[in-house]
């Protein structure tokens, strides 16, 4: 096990790197010699054959005393793993008669297996079994079984067989002709640089193709994975980078540690970012074209103790054309939500947390009323798609353009509907209730649990509470939950605990046979393919601007709502789940906690 850094010592980050550097040398060299005691007591090799393996050597590390070994023919490959199982007390297993069901690859992230050159092959609950090629590698197991949470056994296989079975279950194959590349030292003029040349002092050309090439790679892996985020991390023993796809981050295999200023340096410069900068947190954006799409790249960084972290924001312009349908209205709540935004004036809010669609909907909405009679403006920070017809305002905090400055001076330029990207003070609340009252449309978006929060929230903000009664005309609340994928959907009929938990019936649905994902290519194995919305519209009418005068709490409102009729989250959920647009586990887990 590696031993504990004393961090209160260290005065310096080029002392810590030192530090770290030691310890992961010292450790390398005490697996080493523990292979070397392996073989040398199984009665394979002699005193005489490790001392002049060693000296062969250019790293001191297990694997490299074991092909040492191999490539001076002082021994077999099988007979050295044959060995080591028997000292280290772990059986040897051929990982071409494994099922690599798609829950057991799952067991470990791609960077997990590339990092600790393991591979899982069975598991219980409890309990683990890893496949290594170094059974030395004590503490590989240790970080896997803090990891994992499980016991890990260890089990040993050649390192070939477990470079294929990396390659063929996590590694793409474009990802694995980029590590094999680096691997042969290839003819840099045969890689594509789809954006350009990297300049970076001091390096040679082959140095700065492939981390571009990487970099060209992770994108179109991201549009191809239908990706909404793209999380690159730095960490001590490298990069680590994240794909959000359908609300849930996965990993994809990590580029080589010498890789790390290269691709941050890179995707800054596509973003124009300041490159020297980097003691603040900056935002820029990257256009991307990808064969058959346009997409646009909201890049953010943040400084960290281990480097900048990045996150792309990838922004698909067709999804601002979806209709109400494709965001996950159901047909009446469609029609009511039409009716809303047919008003004349008013404050229509949406409420969610982030990333849950809030502004897709809004886009929605407002391309069922951008046709030449109406004038619509919007106040976002930032525009995050650009739509003919609309005139968008992008917020400059830095030259003191907020929402409340831009919505005081848009008022003088008449528009029919306005829409101001959040609500985050009482200034910009009392500004949009202010159009509202003076004969405009207004939409924006609240961060609020469901739709009756919200009133309490802008009471809380310091709005009069006849202000907010008088100037809402409805609250929708919205949050996106993954859809079963079509490919591999099965019907099944879940237990009664499993309805309970939603607060229904089992008795009320015997009969009826519900749907959920089994895992396929399509989805990767999840069940889920592409994300819905569930809705909850608060509509206002005169009990409920009354009981908002007298201040009344929140669940005070939202159950005089249902009893009006309202749907609240949990129960448009369930009306999905009947529809096998998503699963109980979905729903529950979105809404569990609701009415």
């Amino acid at each position: 096990m590696a031993n504990e850094i004393n961090f209160d010592d260290v005065v310096s980050y080029e002392e810590l790197a030192a530090s770290l550097s030691q310890q992961e040398d010292t450790d390398g060299r005490q697996d080493m010699l523990k292979v070397a005691h392996a073989v040398e007591n199984q009665g394979l090799v002699d005193d005489e054959m490790i001392k002049v393996a060693m000296d062969s050597l250019v790293d001191e590390s297990a694997a490299s005393l074991k092909n040492a070994l191999v490539s001076m023919n002082f021994a077999r490959e099988e007979d050295i793993l044959e060995a080591l199982g028997n000292e280290f007390g772990m059986e040897r297993i051929e990982l071409e008669k494994v099922n690599f069901t798609p829950a057991l690859i799952e067991e470990l992230t791609p960077r997990q297996v590339l990092k600790y050159k393991a591979i899982p092959v069975k598991s219980e609950p409890g309990d683990i079994w890893l496949a290594l090629s170094d059974p030395s590698n004590l503490r590989a197991i240790d970080d896997l079984q803090h990891i994992l949470g499980k016991t890990v056994h260890g089990m040993i296989a050649s390192e070939e067989s477990i470079e294929k079975a990396v390659k063929k279950y996590y590694i793409t194959d474009d990802y694995a002709d980029i590590y094999d590349q680096m691997a042969e030292n290839e003819n840099p003029a045969e890689l594509t640089d789809t954006y350009g040349e990297l300049e970076l002092a001091e390096t040679s050309d082959r140095e700065a193709r492939l981390p571009v090439r990487f970099i060209d790679l992770m994108f179109k892996q991201a549009v191809h994975d239908r990706a909404s985020d793209i999380h690159i991390e730095p960490e001590r023993h490298g990069l680590v980078i994240r794909f959000r796809v359908d609300g849930v981050l996965h990993e994809i295999p990590s580029p080589p540690r010498q890789w790390q200023n290269a691709i941050v340096s890179r995707l800054k410069a596509l973003a124009q970012l300041d490159l020297a900068e980097k003691r603040v947190p900056l935002d820029g954006r990257i256009k991307l074209n990808i064969p058959g799409k346009k997409l646009d790249l909201r890049v953010s960084t943040m400084p960290t103790i281990h480097g900048e972290t990045i996150v792309m924001r990838i922004l698909d312009a067709e999804s601002v054309s979806m209709g109400l349908e494709d965001v996950g209205f159901l047909q009446d709540t469609i029609e009511k939500f039409f009716h809303l935004i047919k008003s004349p004036n008013g404050v229509i809010l949406m409420t969610g947390p982030t990333g849950s669609g809030k502004t897709t909907t809004l886009y929605a909405a407002l391309g069922q009323l951008n046709t030449p009679e109406h004038k619509i403006v919007t106040l976002e920070d930032p525009v995050e798609y650009q739509i003919a017809g609309i005139n968008q305002v992008q917020i400059a905090h830095d030259i003191g353009l907020t929402f409340a400055v831009g919505l005081r001076a848009l008022l003088r330029q008449s528009p029919d509907v306005i829409l101001v990207g959040e609500i985050r003070d009482i200034e910009t609340a009392e500004n949009a209730i202010r159009a509202a009252l003076t004969g405009h449309l207004v939409f924006s978006t609240l961060h609020t649990n469901d739709a009756a929060s919200a009133t309490t929230r802008l009471i809380d903000m310091g709005v009069k509470p006849y202000l907010v009664a008088s100037s809402l005309q409805a609250i929708i609340a919205q949050r996106l939950t993954r859809r079963i994928c079509s490919g591999c959907k099965a019907t099944y009929h879940p237990a009664d605990e499993e309805i309970m938990m939603l607060r229904f019936d089992p008795e009320e649905y015997r009969e009826i046979d519900f749907l959920r994902g089994d895992g396929c290519d399509r989805c990767s194995g999840s069940g889920y393919h592409g994300r819905t919305a569930i809705h909850e519209i608060l509509v206002m009418d005169a009990e409920l601007r009354r009981r908002v005068i007298r201040t009344e709490a929140a669940s005070r409102l939202k159950k005089y709502a249902v009893s009006k009729g309202m749907r609240t989250l949990r129960m448009d959920g369930w009306e999905k789940i009947l529809l096998g647009w998503t699963s109980i586990e979905e729903i529950f887990k979105l809404t569990g906690d609701d009415l």
